[in-house]
C-alpha cells in the first residue's frame, strides 16, 4: 500500500476500489477456504462489471498457483510472496527501493505490527510456512528503526513485533541471537510507548530478553509463545526439538524471571497419532500452568509438510471436541485470574469506541485475540489511541470493566 501511494494510486483497505488486491493466506484449511471464498467473490464482482481487475498475492497463491489458474482463471493474475514488484508493474506502479519502512497501516492508529523476520528454518512436521515463506531472512536493524521512526511520527505508540520465529532474529546477518539488542534500539524511538512480542520459539528462546523486558518499562510483560503440545510422544513427532520436561522449566524460569508477565500460547489437538492418554497429559497440563492467555486449533492436514505423511486418524469430532474441552479449562482459569484483578490499577490504551463503551487493553493483552476493558463512555471522554489509569471493578471469562480514575 505504501509503495501504491507512493506511485500516486489512490488505495484504500476493505473499500470499494475499481482494482481489487486479495492477499491470501494458505497456512490451514479455514484460512485457505475464506481465501477461496474471497477470491470467488471479487470474480464475481469482475464478472457483474463492479470491479474492473482483480489480482491475488501471497501464501494461498505462492503454494498453488497452477491450481488456482485452473480453477479460477477469471483471476487477472497471481503472485506469489517475492513478487511485489511483479504485482506493482501489474498495477502500473515502480517498485521504489528506497521506501525503507513507508507504508500504509490498517490498524487503529495507536497500534502497528512490526515483522522483523521473513520465513523459517525450524522443521516442525505440521507447518507449510517454510514451503511459502522460505528460510529465515532477519531484516536489519537499521532499516526497522526507521520503519518504527515513521509509524512513531504517524502516531502509532504500540509496535507489535512479529515474525515466523522472534527467537531467531539475527542468526543469519549477525551470528548470533540478537532480538534483545534489537529491542533496546526499538525502546529509544521517540512516541513508542508499549512493544509486545508475539510468536517466539520455546527452543532456543534467548533469556536475555527477560532481563531487558524486567527493567526497560516499554517491553510489555507478555510473550506469546506457541507451545502445540506438551505429551512428549506428539513433541517428537511433531519435530518440536523438545520435551514436556523442558518446556514446563522453561515456563518456570519465564516466571520466576517476569514475576507478573502474561504468557500466551497455542495448542493444537488432533494431530496424527494423538491418542486418549496424550490428550489428557495435554489438558492435565493445561490446568497445571495456568496460562494468562490460550487459543486452541484442530490440526489441518497440509500437503506437502512431513506430517502429511502420516495418517489423519483423529477423526474431526473428537478433534472438536478435545478443542472445546481445552478451550473450557482455560476459560475457567481467565475467569478465576480476572477476578483476582477486581479492585487493581492498570494503565490502559484505547483501541476504538464500541456501543457505549470505550474498548482499550492492558500491557497483558494483544489486539483481537486477548482480553478487553470495558470503559462506560458515558461517564467519560476518552480519546482513542492515548493512554488512562483504570481501576477494574467487574470481571468476566474475556472481559475486564472499568473506571478511569480520577
Amino acid at each position: 500500500m505504501g509503495q501504491l501511494k507512493a506511485n500516486n494510486k489512490e488505495v484504500v483497505h476493505e473499500e470499494e476500489g475499481n482494482i481489487v488486491v486479495i492477499n491470501t493466506c494458505g497456512f490451514i484449511a479455514n484460512a485457505k477456504e475464506e481465501s477461496i471464498n474471497t477470491i470467488l467473490e471479487f470474480v464475481e464482482k469482475k464478472n457483474d462489471g463492479i470491479v474492473d481487475k482483480v489480482f491475488v498475492t501471497g501464501c494461498l497463491s505462492e503454494r498453488y498457483k497452477p491450481d488456482l489458474q485452473k480453477e479460477i482463471p477469471d483471476v487477472d493474475q497471481y503472485f506469489g510472496t517475492t513478487e511485489l514488484p511483479g504485482l506493482l508493474k501489474a498495477l502500473g506502479a515502480d517498485y521504489k527501493h528506497e521506501l525503507v519502512g513507508e507504508r500504509l497501516t490498517t490498524t487503529p492508529k495507536n497500534y502497528a505490527y512490526l515483522k522483523i523476520a521473513e520465513g523459517c528454518d525450524r522443521p516442525c512436521s505440521f507447518c507449510a510456512i517454510p514451503i511459502m515463506r522460505g528460510k529465515h531472512r532477519s531484516t536489519p536493524m537499521e532499516d526497522l528503526v526507521i520503519e518504527a521512526e515513521k509509524l512513531a511520527a504517524n502516531g502509532v505508540k504500540e509496535l507489535i513485533l512479529i515474525a515466523q520465529d522472534l527467537t531467531y532474529y539475527g542468526l543469519d546477518l549477525y551470528k548470533k541471537r540478537n532480538l534483545a539488542e534489537l529491542l533496546e534500539k526499538l525502546a529509544k524511538v521517540e512516541g513508542i510507548e508499549w512493544i509486545r512480542l508475539h510468536y517466539a520459539f520455546p527452543t532456543g528462546f534467548p533469556m536475555d530478553v527477560l532481563d531487558l523486558m524486567n527493567k526497560e518499562p516499554k517491553i510489555c510483560n507478555y510473550i506469546d509463545i506457541p507451545l502445540q503440545h506438551i505429551a512428549d510422544p506428539i513433541l517428537k513427532s511433531m519435530r518440536r526439538g523438545t520435551t514436556k520436561a523442558k518446556t514446563t522449566k522453561l515456563l518456570q524460569d519465564f516466571r520466576a524471571a517476569v514475576p507478573n508477565m502474561a504468557i500466551r500460547t497455542t495448542l493444537i489437538v488432533g494431530y496424527p497419532g494423538e491418542t486418549q492418554e496424550d490428550f489428557e497429559t495435554l489438558r492435565d497440563w493445561v490446568k497445571e500452568m495456568r496460562f494468562e492467555r490460550l487459543g486452541c486449533f484442530t490440526y489441518s492436514h497440509e500437503e506437502n509438510t512431513h506430517a502429511y505423511n502420516l495418517e489423519d486418524d483423529v477423526p474431526e469430532d473428537v478433534k472438536m471436541e478435545r478443542a472445546n474441552k481445552i478451550m473450557e479449562i482455560q476459560s475457567q482459569i481467565s475467569w478465576e485470574l480476572n477476578q483476582q484483578k477486581i479492585g487493581q490499577e492498570f494503565r490502559v490504551l484505547i483501541d476504538r469506541k464500541e456501543g457505549g463503551y470505550y474498548v482499550g487493553r492492558t500491557e497483558f493483552d494483544s489486539p483481537d485475540v486477548d482480553n478487553e476493558v470495558l470503559i462506560n463512555a458515558e461517564e467519560d471522554y476518552l480519546r482513542t489511541g492515548d493512554f488512562f489509569n483504570v481501576k477494574i471493578t467487574a470481571a468476566e471469562d474475556f472481559d475486564l470493566y472499568a473506571e478511569v480514575v480520577k
